[in-house]
């Protein structure tokens, strides 16, 4: 298996010789989907909003939306906690689980969670651009309204392609009997939801797609196995030098520095004396009357005449 960094950094697996069933993030999700779903569903019955049933108005605000049809920009996010049905959500969280908590485990919980957020905003803007050109029956209704998108699928395409490459051989059992290796399970996932564009059915195919895909690029990103990285890196390498280069002064050799004090002011003259004369008071202080010189005597002569 490749190595993938930031790998285990950010908890301590405490089951099964240091493996969770449910790490934090995969734990969070599941409760946060699963919370989403039981109040809009009991309490979205109950109450209303300007007439409107209060599930229906969550899901119009909250749910995907096409481009002029009432998009808001945090439908990008919103819509990944958000289900048409308790099936819906069963899948969603099975699969998520199920593939997640190993791809959490290697990678980590902070950048699982990235990887997670980012694979289902990636998901939503490819149903936007895509779906009214390739699917515009999933979108828009025959009477012009926006059909709100809703489901955690794209992200969860993400992690199983995650999981199909970072396991590749991996086995997984259908309908727990019929062993597949992973890479095989999630190329007949993708290859299906290519196949079923275009259909009239309820499935956001272009939002599983655009997962899936920004999920490989991710694992690629992540792994640095894109094509021609090696040349990235070295034209990277390359531009840096080039800039820090430019950014070198001449040496100039510094022969006396001198530091200033920005804060002290010029002396006045009487401070100066007075400097003086404390100086004078401080070595009769030390060595008596005797161990001054005649023109020290002479300051402090002249120094107590002023006083006088």
């Amino acid at each position: 298996m490749p190595s993938y960094p930031g790998q285990g950094n950010y908890y301590k697996p405490s089951m099964f010789g240091g493996f969770q069933f449910f790490p934090p993030v995969i734990k969070w999700l599941l409760i946060t989907n699963a919370a989403v779903f039981v109040l809009l569903g009991m309490g979205g019955r109950l109450f209303t909003f300007d007439g409107m049933p209060l599930e229906l108005f969550f899901t119009y605000y909250l749910g995907l939306l096409p481009l002029g049809h009432g998009f808001y920009l945090w439908q990008l996010i919103t819509y990944q906690f958000m289900h048409a049905n308790f099936t819906h959500l069963l899948y969603n969280m099975f699969g998520l689980w199920m593939f997640g908590m190993e791809v959490e485990h290697v990678w980590g919980s902070r950048r699982f969670l990235g990887f997670y957020l980012v694979c289902g905003v990636a998901a939503g803007i490819s149903q936007l651009i895509l779906a009214p050109l390739l699917e515009p029956a999933s979108v828009i209704s025959l009477s012009g309204a926006g059909i709100p998108t809703v489901g955690a699928s794209g992200a969860v395409y993400a992690v199983l392609v995650a999981f199909g490459m970072m396991f590749p051989d991996r086995y997984i059992y259908l309908y727990f009997l019929l062993p597949v290796k992973a890479k095989y399970f999630i190329f007949g996932l993708i290859a299906l939801g290519v196949l079923s564009i275009g259909d009239q059915g309820t499935i956001a195919n272009l939002a599983h797609l655009g997962g899936a895909a920004a999920g490989y690029v991710y694992v690629l990103y992540v792994a640095r196995r894109f094509p021609f990285q090696g040349l990235v890196d070295q034209l990277g390498r390359w531009l840096n030098s080039r800039r820090s280069r430019r950014s070198e002064e001449p040496y100039r050799e510094v022969v006396d520095a001198k530091i200033f004090d920005i804060n002290e002011r010029p002396k006045t003259e009487k401070e100066l004396n007075q400097m003086k004369i404390d100086e004078i008071l401080d070595k009769i202080t030390r060595g008596g009357y005797q161990s001054l010189t005649e023109e020290e005597k002479k300051i402090l002569f002249e120094a107590s005449k002023k006083l006088n």
